[in-house]
């Protein structure tokens, strides 16, 4: 009876430790388009509330046309796939971010965000810093701590 037990108990731990083996690899997109957030994975589904376009988030569960999403506040709500865009987007989780010219605390400020401002992300996270662009086109480096969606 005994090794039945242990078996038992290592085939229930399994799906704990492939979550844990794919929790480094986060697949984060953003909106395409502003898109209702359901309960479940249907129309059906109570609406919860509406995400606007290019709002980053976090991808978690895939079924058939739907995708349950973790939002920049934690909530994990559905949204039909089609709603999903390849282009990467981070938000703003200080207070003030500041954004360099340069991936240094010392370069000259490009520009100034506050928090909940989307930001284009334009290339992949190095050394505590990524590089972003605002919508009006500037561009700079933030640090990886003032923003999620990475």
């Amino acid at each position: 009876m005994m090794p039945q037990r242990l078996i038992t108990a290592a085939l229930l731990g399994l799906p704990l430790a492939l979550a844990a083996a794919q929790a480094g690899a986060s697949d984060f997109r953003s909106l395409a388009e502003p898109a209702i957030l359901y309960d479940a994975p249907s129309k059906q589904g109570k609406p919860m509330f509406v995400i606007q376009r290019y709002t980053p988030v976090e991808a978690v569960v895939n079924i058939d046309r739907w995708v349950k999403v973790r939002d920049p506040a934690g909530s994990m709500l559905w949204l039909e796939r089609r709603q999903l865009s390849e282009k990467r987007t981070v938000i703003v989780t200080a207070a003030r971010a500041d954004i360099r010219q340069k991936p240094d605390s010392a370069a000259p400020l490009a520009f100034e965000a506050v928090k909940d401002v989307v930001l284009e992300l334009t290339d992949k996270p190095a050394d505590g810093w990524v590089k972003v662009k605002h919508r009006d086109g500037t561009v700079g480096f933030v640090r990886a701590n003032q923003v999620w969606g990475l």
